[in-house]
C-alpha cells in the first residue's frame, strides 16, 4: 500500500467512524469542553510538553519537545477517541515539524515537515489523570538538511515511532 493511500484511509476511517455532533454538543459554544496539560516521552521527541483541547470524543493536541535540547519539535494533531469507559483507543492525523539550528559556518538550519498519524490508547487512571501510549506512523513531506550540499530527497516510507504521555485535566 502506498503511504499516501494509507493517510487517506486513516482520514476516511476517522470521518466515517466518528459520531455526528448532537444538538447538545453544538449548543455548548465554540470553546473546548476540557483542557489537558502534560508530558510526553518518545514519539516526536525525547521529552515534550502537551496541551490538548477536547470537544467530546475529538481533540486537538499540540506537542512541543526536543530530542537533544539543541532542536525543537512541534506537532499539531487532530484526534478521535472511540468507545466509552476509562480505556479508550484513538486515531489521529496531523503535522510534525523539526527545527535544528546550524552548528557552524558550514551548516545551515535543518528543517523537516512530516505527516503524522498516531494510533494508540489512553487510560483514565483517576478522574483528572490520564496515561497514554501510541505508535505514530510518520512520513516525511519536505526536508532541508543541515549540510547545504546534501539535497537528497526525503524517504517515502512510513517510519513508526512509539510514544507515551501523561495528561492532567486542569
Amino acid at each position: 500500500m502506498r503511504p499516501v493511500s494509507f493517510f487517506s484511509a486513516v482520514v476516511l476511517a476517522a470521518a466515517l467512524l466518528s459520531p455526528a455532533p448532537t444538538e447538545a454538543s453544538l449548543s455548548n459554544g465554540p470553546g473546548p469542553e476540557e483542557v489537558r496539560l502534560g508530558l510526553s516521552f518518545g514519539g516526536i521527541s525525547f521529552t515534550g510538553f502537551i496541551m490538548e483541547y477536547r470537544w467530546g470524543d475529538r481533540s486537538v493536541e499540540i506537542n512541543i519537545g526536543t530530542w537533544s535540547f539543541r532542536d525543537l519539535s512541534v506537532s499539531l494533531v487532530g484526534k478521535q477517541y472511540f468507545g466509552p469507559g476509562d480505556f479508550r483507543p484513538f486515531a489521529g492525523l496531523g503535522l510534525w515539524a523539526v527545527i535544528a539550528p546550524h552548528g557552524g559556518p558550514e551548516e545551515q538550519t535543518g528543517l523537516a515537515l512530516m505527516a503524522r498519524a498516531p494510533v494508540g490508547a489512553e487510560w483514565n487512571a483517576d478522574a483528572d489523570h490520564h496515561l497514554g501510549a501510541h505508535l505514530s506512523l510518520n512520513r516525511a513531506l519536505w526536508i532541508r538538511r543541515k549540510d547545504p550540499l546534501d539535497d537528497y530527497p526525503p524517504t517515502d516510507r512510513l517510519i513508526p515511532l512509539p510514544g507515551f504521555y501523561y495528561l492532567w485535566k486542569r
